[in-house]
């Protein structure tokens, strides 16, 4: 194998690898994403409604 060959398929495997962590770390936010909206939900759902009213108009 020739060098300029070697050092090629080096680049590509390194591409490879940093496309593969840049996908799997998107699906890792859009999953905390996910999560945290949903307990965001579910902390709102809990809390009794506030008793106090706002006049935004005076």
């Amino acid at each position: 194998m020739d060098p300029l060959s070697s050092v090629a398929s080096l680049a590509s495997s390194y591409s490879a690898s940093n496309l593969a962590a840049d996908y799997s770390m998107a699906v890792t936010r859009m999953a905390m994403d996910d999560a945290q909206e949903l307990a965001a939900q579910e902390l709102e759902r809990m809390l009794p409604p506030s008793p106090y009213t706002f006049d935004v108009y005076a």
